[in-house]
């Protein structure tokens, strides 16, 4: 009978230990996330747009293909082209549209699922934090359309009287080209 060894458990490295208010918030911050996932496979586009500040900047950015000397210049900047460059009365309008049944790319409804994962809060001022996840948003439409994107986001979080609100999203694909019909879905 053979046996294996089961190798000594590691402590963590200091420079990764974990205090429990950094435990706290990492799961107010996973939580808001679900809870967005939630609204927006239910459709409750309205709903989520009151997740966004006022003064919110939802951007969706190019992506190009370029040689490692250029990745400085892989995704456009706000101002220059972009898939979305919104702020929340924009965003409203969208939602809004889509409630009323007259959006024809979403009549009858897309079937989404978001996925957010590795999130990870980079900054904390007290007032904001900076937080970067990755996504997979998967949808399939009528009978057997599907799509998917993939990718990562870099928000900024701020805390308001009913917790914490999108200050600014900036959505970047890992896709150059998309094989979609359409983008009328909120990432």
């Amino acid at each position: 009978m053979t046996t294996h060894a089961v190798p000594a458990a590691r402590a963590v490295p200091a420079a990764h230990a974990v205090d429990l208010d950094t435990l706290l918030r990492q799961h107010e911050v996973e939580q808001l996330y679900s809870y967005e996932s939630a609204l927006l496979d239910a459709h409750q586009y309205e709903e989520w747009v009151d997740l966004f500040t006022e003064d919110t900047h939802y951007f969706m950015p190019l992506r190009r293909t370029m040689t490692r000397r250029q990745l400085h210049l892989e995704f456009t900047k706000p101002g220059e082209m972009a898939y979305f460059d919104e702020d929340k009365q924009f965003l409203r309008t969208r939602a809004k549209k889509f409630a009323t049944g007259t959006s024809w790319a979403e009549d009858p409804p897309s079937r989404t699922r978001h996925l957010i994962t590795n999130v990870r809060v980079t900054g904390d001022s007290g007032d904001e934090l900076v937080v970067q996840s990755n996504f997979l948003l998967y949808r399939t439409r009528l009978k057997s359309d599907t799509d998917q994107w993939v990718g990562r986001r870099e928000d900024t979080l701020r805390r308001t009287e009913n917790g914490l609100a999108i200050a600014k999203r900036f959505v970047y694909l890992d896709q150059t080209v998309l094989q979609s019909g359409n983008l009328s879905n909120f990432f």
